[in-house]
């Protein structure tokens, strides 16, 4: 399968030191994102590029086997997910070549955020947690953790701090599955901060300041 390039926006005054890979969700695009780097108005001295990749089109059973961009199959919309892990897997191990040509490029891995948003997000938890090399950060909005009974952690990122964010109105990915997934990796012995606003299934204007600070925590260094 032809893969599309990334999205990628490069940092305007310098070249890039740091890197947030961020994972779009079900049916959506890359392109989902532009608005949302901007706004988060990092300062330049950052020097952050975002690379966003497009899923690959895939037909899900719940979607009444439509084609669609996805990470992986979803076979029940139950509150417990039912999915195909070895597509989430593909799935992951795609981004972590993504993270490893960043590196290849000169970016430390410890500048290196993986983000993701619903499916992303899942997708992200995976690719992370088990990459052997440490991340600057977590970000999972609006997810769940989907592989949390089966990962094989890799323990180069046992200390990566994991932000949470989720609405409580969310209609698509109920809120009760981003606490689940917040009291299972602090189980595990995750760095975990677990944050909602009052939203549905969506990024609020209300949130970005929050991502804005909690990469500004992760990557000014």
């Amino acid at each position: 399968m032809t893969e599309q390039p990334p999205v990628i926006f490069e940092p305007e005054q310098t070249p890039a030191t740091a890197v947030v890979i961020i994972l779009h969700g079900l049916g959506a695009s890359a392109h989902d994102f532009d608005p949302l780097i901007p706004a988060l108005s990092l300062p330049d001295d950052l020097a952050v590029r975002f690379v966003s990749p497009h899923a690959p089109m895939l037909p899900v059973t719940v979607n009444n086997g439509m084609t669609m961009p996805a990470w992986y199959d979803i076979t029940s919309m139950a509150l417990e997910r039912e999915i195909d892990e070895g597509q989430l897997r593909e799935s992951a191990q795609r981004i972590q070549r993504l993270i490893d040509e960043q590196i290849a490029s000169g970016i430390d891995s410890r500048r290196i955020v993986l983000a993701g948003f619903s499916q992303g997000g899942a997708v992200a938890y995976e690719a992370a947690l088990t990459y052997p090399e440490p991340l600057a950060g977590v970000l999972a909005m609006s997810t769940y953790f989907a592989t949390a009974e089966s990962i094989e952690t890799d323990a180069a990122n046992r200390d990566t701090p994991i932000e949470i964010h989720h609405g409580t109105q969310d209609p698509i990915v109920d809120e009760t599955l981003g606490r689940r997934a917040s009291e299972r990796l602090t189980d595990m012995g995750y760095d975990v901060e677990y944050r909602t606003w009052p939203m549905a299934h969506t990024i609020s204007a209300d949130q970005v300041p929050a991502i804005r600070q909690w990469l500004l925590a992760r990557l000014s260094s």
